[in-house]
């Protein structure tokens, strides 16, 4: 990873809704331009997202999206799809008079990333992706499901709050627990959802590191964002990505991905890379966070190499 850095500019940008975006601007304004993709939905983007890439050799474009981080209304999911999340990530490269970008993004990020470029092939020089999530059904159910047989402290912490009758619709019922009137109940959920998550997106990691890192964490944006999409099959037709693979094939893309990712499945890198002909894949000793070591030696290696040939 890079020294830490700062924006030589940041400010909001109004896009449709209601919604306005908080963006940052990084390193060299006249090198390769490239937009962090965070994860979710609803992360947000953090200081550590800036040093994946060499300010030198990249102008550097990170954005928090819609109800995420600072960008307002904070958690909202008013018009928070993933067309909308496609059409800002348009809007901030128009605004910076960007003609092509090269995508980095991972986890949701990594969705957006692929959906922008089926949409905007012709704007896209390259893409970096880490933890793959394809947004098929099949994929929350791993997310849902393997961690009960590697960790099931984890698992049955999150499933024991959960009723019978919801037992085959978790989403349905943290949605609905999250919107409710009781603001005890809406931070519970909330913030059992995100507990959950991060305890499963390492290799190691206590319950103390986890409750350490929630502090820090978006996750009063993230988990209501996140469960909004996965209930609605992320806004995307039935195995949107890899039926449209046809129209990024020619795109350089790196995927990276932990062997050992408990929340996005490695067999959707996998599938993804055999649909590409033009993709590199790297497996990774890792779980799924971006702060893995192995994850983040990489990615900066990979930004490293593609600052070199593109």
């Amino acid at each position: 990873m890079y020294k830490k850095i700062r924006p030589y500019k940041n400010g909001y940008l109004k896009v449709s809704d209601g919604h306005k975006l908080y963006y940052e601007l990084c390193g060299n304004k006249k090198g390769i331009p490239v937009i962090f993709l965070h994860g979710g939905p609803g992360a947000g983007i953090s200081s550590d997202h800036r040093r994946y890439f060499n300010p030198k050799a990249y102008h550097i474009i990170l954005f928090d999206q819609r109800g995420s981080g600072k960008s307002k209304p904070f958690a909202s999911l008013k018009a928070n799809t993933t067309k909308k999340l496609v059409q800002d990530t348009r809007a901030i490269l128009k605004l910076l008079k960007i003609k092509k970008v090269f995508l980095f993004g991972g986890s949701w990020g990594s969705t957006l990333a692929l959906v922008y470029a089926i949409k905007y092939p012709e704007t896209v020089l390259g893409m970096c992706l880490r933890g793959i999530f394809l947004a098929r059904p099949m994929d929350d159910r791993y997310f849902l499901t393997q961690s009960k047989f590697v960790n099931p402290e984890a698992y049955h912490r999150l499933m024991n709050l959960v009723p019978k009758r919801y037992k085959n619709n978790v989403l349905a019922y943290f949605h609905k627990q999250m919107l409710s009137k009781n603001k005890a109940t809406r931070k519970k959920y909330t913030y059992e959802w995100s507990f959950y998550e991060i305890s499963i997106s390492k290799l190691k990691i206590t319950q103390d590191q986890v409750k350490k890192s929630l502090k820090k964490f978006s996750y009063k944006s993230m988990s209501p964002i996140e469960v909004y999409y996965l209930k609605n099959n992320c806004f995307l037709p039935k195995n949107y990505i890899l039926k449209n693979t046809s129209k990024i094939k020619n795109i350089p893309i790196s995927i990276v991905h932990g062997k050992y990712d408990l929340i996005c499945p490695p067999e959707a890198a996998y599938a993804l890379h055999k649909k590409l002909r033009n993709s590199k894949l790297h497996f990774v000793l890792a779980g799924h966070s971006s702060s893995e070591p192995e994850i983040q030696q990489k990615l900066v290696s990979e930004m490293n190499r593609f600052a070199k040939v593109i």
